[in-house]
């Protein structure tokens, strides 16, 4: 094939192309779902009915004149370079960001590849026993990006349509309040925008992690849990109470020594998640929570927040502090 002219087409980098093309090879994709299955399969997986719409209009149906040729390839590749790594666990880019402002086969493409893998990665969950309702509220994590990345005028989607190729190779699991992501002897801990961050329903999901993983993943040894996160920056502790959901999380965890990540800005990902906003200026941002006002505070006084690394034994009991 044409790579460069591929690349002009879709209107990305040429070595973005030759990537998907030499990950995926030859590899098998998968079929989309029925587009008659695809209002229940989205509602399951907590597609918000904006979306939902979108999905549907922009469906690949083969007469669909959305669908260039090379859209089509880019498909039919992600999907078989994100299969081929089936049970893998580190970040897999499934293919280049697109200029999603070009129609719906644009905005939606790497959606389309999720629900092709739904049934590939829900059969390497039933060889594992993992129970049908760990796989769906694991999987209606597409739900919650999308609507994230909705209120974020599409700010948000680069790094989500990374994160949802764990989903559906089998690497991350939703059980209970937090998610929990398969490792090298480690279960990464990630914290989703799903409620208050009690220690009551921290406690609860990581003795559901300990049994599960020894459960369905008998032949993995995991020695402790671990966590990449602002959220692990000491520096909150000069904002928020001792006794706050943050603060109490973050005394489960022995951090490791500060280093400065490569290509991931603490800064950004703070505005990210508290205010799904790039964008705003800090003087218009609101303040309504004592962890708004502290960003805020922060970040208006030339400070920078960090991204911590922190773990725990997987056998430590729960501080008295979250009893």
């Amino acid at each position: 094939m044409d790579l460069n002219g591929t690349a002009g087409l879709l209107g990305v980098p040429v070595d973005a192309v030759e990537r998907v093309h030499q990950l995926a090879g030859d590899r098998p994709s998968a079929p989309l779902p029925a587009k008659a299955d695809a209002p229940a399969i989205l509602d399951r997986l907590a597609v918000p009915p904006d979306d939902a719409a979108e999905i549907i209009a922009g469906w690949p149906d083969d007469d669909s004149p959305l669908w260039t040729s090379e859209l089509r390839w880019l498909l039919d590749r992600s999907i078989a370079l994100v299969r081929a790594d089936l049970g893998g666990y580190v970040w897999l880019p499934p293919g280049p960001e697109l200029p999603r402002d070009r129609g719906l086969a644009w905005r939606h493409l790497y959606v389309y590849a999720y629900l092709a893998l739904v049934d590939v990665v829900r059969g390497y969950h039933r060889d594992h026993g993992v129970p049908d309702a760990v796989s769906w509220a694991t999987l209606a994590d597409l739900g919650r990006n999308l609507a994230v990345d909705r209120r974020m005028r599409g700010e948000g989607w680069p790094v989500m349509q990374s994160w949802l190729t764990l989903h559906v190779r089998g690497a991350v699991y939703e059980l209970g309040r937090l998610q929990h992501h398969r490792g090298d002897g480690a279960i990464g801990l990630h914290i989703p925008d799903a409620g208050p961050l009690t220690p009551a329903a921290v406690t609860a999901s990581l003795d559901e992690g300990r049994a599960f993983f020894a459960r369905h993943f008998p032949d993995e040894r995991y020695a402790a849990f671990s966590c990449g996160s602002w959220l692990l920056d000491p520096q909150l502790r000069e904002y928020l109470p001792e006794d706050s959901n943050i603060i109490r999380f973050q005394r489960r965890f022995e951090l490791a020594p500060y280093e400065e990540p490569e290509g991931l800005d603490a800064d950004v990902e703070v505005l990210r998640f508290v205010f799904r906003t790039l964008t705003t200026p800090l003087d218009e941002l609101p303040r309504r929570t004592a962890l708004q006002r502290a960003i805020v505070d922060h970040l208006s006084a030339g400070r920078h927040w960090q991204w911590r690394q922190g773990r725990f034994p997987i056998d430590a009991p729960a501080p008295e502090v979250a009893r």
